[in-house]
């Protein structure tokens, strides 16, 4: 592989890893927007952010997959560090894409998100699973950094 090549190779996962982190920081920003509306009252302000929640939650999980894991599995990621990194930490991750999975189909419409007796409880649990896949997304992240 030539120097340009790499470079461009280079570039192509830097370009990954913003839109990954891009859709992140946007589910976060709403999760915490979330958070700052307890207690939970069936408001048209509540419903709106929990839809607009749910879209970016399963947006950012779809960029994840498809920005980094879908990287590494078809085979454009060499080294074997990253690779085994990705393989320990993969089946932890598909656990929190089940569960945020979960969670947009309880609250993904006015219709299913109008009892909102578990919502607290509920995003209690996914917060606990994004923190956790964050720092897996994270490692695997600075892995593929390095050079």
């Amino acid at each position: 592989m030539n120097v340009e090549q790499l470079e461009e190779r280079r570039q192509t996962v830097c370009n990954k890893f913003h839109t990954l982190l891009e859709t992140r920081t946007e589910t976060l920003a709403l999760f915490s927007s979330l958070i700052g509306m307890r207690p939970f009252r069936p408001e048209t302000d509540l419903q709106m952010v929990l839809q607009e929640f749910c879209e970016s939650l399963v947006d950012y999980s779809a960029s994840a997959h498809f920005q980094l894991y879908s990287y590494i599995e078809s085979d454009q990621e060499r080294r074997t560090t990253v690779r085994d990194l990705a393989g320990q930490y993969y089946p932890r991750i598909a656990e929190t894409t089940r569960l945020i999975l979960k969670f947009n189909e309880k609250y993904e419409s006015e219709e299913r998100s109008g009892d909102l007796a578990s919502l607290d409880r509920d995003l209690t649990v996914l917060g606990e699973a994004l923190a956790e896949r964050i720092q897996y997304e994270d490692q695997i992240i600075r892995a593929m950094s390095l050079r």
